[in-house]
């Protein structure tokens, strides 16, 4: 049975990505912040805490010793780093947090996989967020990078190390870029689950209205569900490599809220 490790459990994607790897077969191992009340609801909405082959281990990215142990003792065939801070406001107001457990996390991890066993392969969660100020429409995997936050910064920082370990220790690690991708396991902090949590009160009469910024705001937006099967697929690709996972397709703001209200 394969052993997979999960940084950022708790998130929306780690959640599908640990039901997904599941129901594939394997054991997984859902890593969270031990300096931080838990908070396992989406892992209770998709029936993952009761099942035999989830366990929960600390897994704190600013600590390289607790990531060593941790890589050494469970000993993976796979590692997906989801976990972040990854609010990009944030980031301007934590920006030391942000580079230490957004980018340095990421070089823990490849330091502890470099130690333990390099056969482990590892997948980074990069963003679309790296390539801020955009230097060419639509993005590939070939577009200039050009971060505007302090967020966007770290995740360029993970990105690179993640493609030098690759290069330099001959490391089965791969980055995804991934654009935004939805879900009803997504926060009510992001704009479309603001819009379809308060497009449901309204028509339930629980309120009145519905405040937003720019509705003409293009997104391309996927499908959290599908996009963390593009995350596995990477690693049983036949080299480590970085993909773009999008749509291809951008909606605004007024097209998603009319559409919610429909």
């Amino acid at each position: 049975m394969k052993k997979a490790i999960i940084t950022g459990i708790g998130g929306q994607d780690g959640a599908y990505l640990a039901r997904y790897l599941i129901d594939l077969g394997y054991e997984v191992y859902g890593g969270y912040r031990r300096a931080v009340s838990p908070n396992f609801w989406r892992l209770n909405e998709l029936g993952i805490l009761n099942e035999p082959n989830f366990h929960l281990v600390e897994f704190e990215l600013t600590d390289p010793f607790n990531i060593l142990s941790a890589v050494n003792e469970i000993r993976p065939e796979e590692i997906y780093n989801l976990a972040a801070q990854s609010f990009v406001g944030v980031s301007f107001k934590e920006p030391f947090h942000t580079a230490s457990a957004t980018g340095i996390g990421a070089l823990n991890i490849l330091e502890a996989i470099k130690t333990v066993d390099k056969s482990i392969k590892f997948y980074q969660a990069s963003t679309s967020e790296m390539f801020g100020k955009v230097q060419a429409v639509p993005q590939s995997e070939t577009t200039p990078f050009y971060p505007r936050s302090p967020y966007g910064v770290a995740k360029l920082y993970a990105h690179f190390i993640t493609v030098n370990y690759q290069e330099s220790y001959d490391i089965f690690a791969s980055s995804g870029i991934l654009f935004n991708h939805e879900s009803p396991l997504r926060g009510l902090e992001f704009v479309t689950r603001k819009i379809t949590n308060t497009a449901a009160k309204i028509a339930l009469k629980k309120d009145k209205t519905l405040e937003l910024g720019n509705l003409d705001a293009k997104r391309d937006w996927g499908y959290a569900k599908e996009y963390v099967e593009g995350m596995h697929a990477m690693l049983q690709a036949k080299a480590p490599d970085t993909f773009v996972l999008a749509t291809g397709v951008t909606t605004t703001v007024r097209d998603f809220v009319k559409l919610s209200f429909e």
